[in-house]
């Protein structure tokens, strides 16, 4: 994995296979950043009529390289563009998006030094992490050779003050969420003949233990004797077994609880309500919501932020065959309620009521669960943009700030009471589908349904953003994306205090 330092050196006198500096849309043309001053003494001051010149603009996005003038250590210089020039600072956002471009464009490099706009701490901490997630690559079952490159080796920050404990301590922070971020986009990159409920608990057992995390996992006996209905009906039709994995860690010092459960479907083929084609290749990915609260979970105890924090992964393959869950079969789900399941395409939202329901003994002060649940989502948000539901108004916009603050697009959506009776059965307590129209908000409807009183609770819908399918841009790979992990990490913080 990219190691990311801070450096004392200037930009130029730096030994490194390149250097990074910032340029943006000014109202008469290119405009550099601050950070890149020593650069620019290099080139004379002519550094950006330069850039102007091979068509740099400074859009957001663009990279563009130089060689480097005398007086650089290194031999390139690459400008990468932050959009529109602002008289104060960039904001957090834009340098994690630019970092992330450069980490990517040098990729196979073995040292850049990163002059980007670095004024105070959390902008320092936007351009490591931003360095780290823009650096991942997927390489657990590839072999690689030929034109692969590898990621960029180490990233050296220089322009911070010599000492400041302030921006030290918000790097760490970066690298510790990088590397849960890029272990949870591993974890939804891998194929599901790989990862599947046991081998995942496997997983979270072993990093568990690295760590100091408490991990208990429940098999199918153990679903069984407990009367999860909602997990085991799922995973019914598979040879892989469901799994429910608890995950926790704990402060001396907490006053606050939070549970995280997280969606862990490793493959979802829709069962017997069986998905079209073209629309199973990338389900592998519809475990992300359970990836993003274990790498959360792990984040905050690397953190030793000041809260206890449990996640609950619902881990269940949804596979179609001669002992599968069929459309018309009644669950009795863990808890007592009985649910008619209509479409076993709608397997998520089952798996998370078991889950919710059994978070809830525990009387945690927060329950936030976190899915790829709705394609009715995608169609409301679009692709970079999750929903948020919830049962309280406080937590939903404080969910949606931490969401946006950490650079997570999100939204927050309605919970329309009257959508409820659409899920009334003449057989059971309640369907696992209604109306069609609204689809997400009615997923979130069912699962408010097993959140116990007195719990404020949350609905993370993460269908779009979890797997990106189009090209790289900013500091998101093609594939996992590890979507929420920020948003989880911030809420504990949040909770700390």
């Amino acid at each position: 994995m990219t190691a990311v330092s801070l450096s004392t050196s200037t930009a130029a006198a730096l030994r490194a296979d390149a250097v990074v500096v910032a340029v943006a849309k000014g109202p008469k043309g290119l405009v550099l950043a601050p950070g890149a001053e020593a650069v620019d003494e290099a080139f004379e001051g002519k550094l950006a009529e330069v850039l102007t010149t091979v068509g740099a603009t400074g859009a957001e996005g663009e990279a563009v390289k130089v060689p480097a003038a005398a007086g650089i250590k290194a031999p390139l210089v690459l400008a990468v563009g932050l959009g529109e020039a602002t008289d104060d600072s960039y904001d957090a956002e834009a340098l994690r998006a630019a970092a992330g471009v450069a980490a990517r464009t040098l990729a196979g490099a073995k040292k850049a030094a990163f002059a980007l706009p670095v004024a105070d701490a959390d902008a320092a901490g936007a351009v490591a992490l931003g360095a780290l997630l823009g650096s991942y690559e997927y390489t657990a079952t590839r072999n690689l050779g030929g034109d692969a490159k590898g990621p960029l080796g180490d990233v050296a920050i220089v322009g911070t003050k010599r000492g400041d404990k302030a921006v030290k301590a918000a790097v760490e922070r970066a690298v510790v969420l990088g590397e849960e971020m890029n272990r949870t986009r591993d974890l939804v990159n891998l194929p599901p003949n790989d990862l599947f409920p046991k081998t995942f608990a496997e997983r979270v057992v072993a990093v568990g233990k690295e760590h100091g995390l408490k991990v208990e996992v429940l098999d199918e006996k153990a679903l069984t004797k407990g009367g999860f209905g909602g997990i085991l009906g799922v995973g019914n039709g598979s040879e892989h077994g469901p799994r429910l994995v608890k995950v926790a860690y704990t402060h001396p010092k907490a006053k606050a609880s939070l549970a995280f459960v997280g969606k862990g479907i490793t493959y979802d083929s829709g069962g017997i309500s069986l998905k079209p084609a073209g629309h199973n290749e990338t389900m592998k990915c519809d475990m992300a919501g359970a990836g993003a609260v274990f790498g959360a979970v792990v984040a905050a105890a690397r953190l030793g932020l000041q809260v206890n924090v449990t996640g609950w992964l619902a881990l269940a393959e949804n596979m179609p065959s001669g002992t599968a869950t069929r459309p018309g079969d009644v669950l009795r789900m863990y808890g007592g309620k009985t649910v008619e399941v209509l479409n076993t395409d709608a397997e998520g939202r089952l798996v998370l009521a078991d889950a919710i329901v059994r978070a809830g003994e525990e009387k945690p002060d927060t329950i936030v669960d976190v899915a790829t649940l709705t394609g009715a989502m995608m169609m409301a948000l679009g692709s970079r943009t999750f929903g948020i539901m919830a049962n309280d108004d406080e937590l939903r916009a404080t969910v949606h700030t931490l969401a946006e603050a950490a650079g997570e697009p999100a939204w927050q959506m309605p919970l329309p009471a009257h959508l409820r009776k659409g899920m009334d059965s003449g057989v059971a307590d309640l369907a696992n589908m209604g109306e069609r129209m609204g689809g997400g908000l009615v997923a979130g409807l069912f699962l408010k349904e097993f959140v116990a009183d007195g719990i404020t609770w949350a609905h993370l819908d993460i269908a779009g953003p979890a797997f990106n399918e189009s090209a790289p841009f900013g500091y998101t790979p093609k594939g996992g994306t590890a979507t929420a992990v920020r948003t989880l990490v911030a809420l504990a913080e949040h909770a700390a205090g």
